[in-house]
């Protein structure tokens, strides 16, 4: 992806750039211990600075091709939840993922009830 800079000197507006490039939403403190009660997050880039034991985050409703990132940066793993009615990957439907300390995973959406996530090491 190129660079927001290098968009806005080509003549791309600083609106369109942030368009494009997507919204990021950092410093995010985790909640709730179940999918209803988690942090339901709707920025494209999601870093949580705060996680106690057993909260979670809930990605948001999207359309397929649509990807959301999220980072652990808390103490404890972070519980992420799909939309109503999804999975991810291989995991009961409307059931969390765990997300450790210092990792990032890319959850990719493929259906209405699918999503799956791409893990950092």
């Amino acid at each position: 992806m190129a660079l927001g800079k290098n968009m806005m000197q080509g003549g791309l507006s600083a609106g369109q750039v942030s368009a494009i490039n997507g919204q990021i939403a950092s410093g995010l403190t985790a909640t709730g211990t179940t999918q209803g009660t988690a942090l339901a997050i709707s920025a494209d880039i999601n870093s949580f600075g705060t996680v106690a034991s057993g909260t979670g985050a809930k990605l948001f409703a999207a359309m397929p091709g649509d990807s959301q990132i999220v980072y652990n940066g808390g103490a404890n793993a972070l519980t992420v939840y799909p939309p109503t009615g999804a999975r991810i990957n291989g995991v009961a439907v409307n059931g969390g993922v765990a997300l450790g300390t210092n990792t990032f995973c890319e959850y990719f959406c493929v259906s209405a009830t699918q999503w799956i996530g791409d893990m950092s090491a």
